[in-house]
């Protein structure tokens, strides 16, 4: 049986851990800046944004202070 195709398969399934949450955040954060190229937001401001659009993953209800100690942790991974 072959594998699926990774470019077919659905990109909104939510994984209620640190990972899925991680992983949705990176999301987030490369969507805003695609959807808003040059938007001038200072990185606090695009976070609080980029936070609400995640308001209802539910590792971020379930779990919010570890979500925002992955989220700073990120951030400085990345370079956000």
């Amino acid at each position: 049986m072959p594998l699926p195709d990774p470019d077919r398969l659905p990109t909104q399934r939510v994984f209620d851990n640190p990972d899925g949450f991680a992983m949705a955040f990176s999301e987030a954060w490369e969507e805003y800046e695609r959807q808003h190229p040059g938007h001038g937001l200072e990185r606090d401001a695009k976070l609080k944004l980029v936070l609400e659009s995640l308001a209802e993953h539910p590792f971020l209800l379930r779990e919010p202070e570890q979500a925002q100690q992955l989220v700073q942790f990120r951030m400085r991974l990345l370079g956000y």
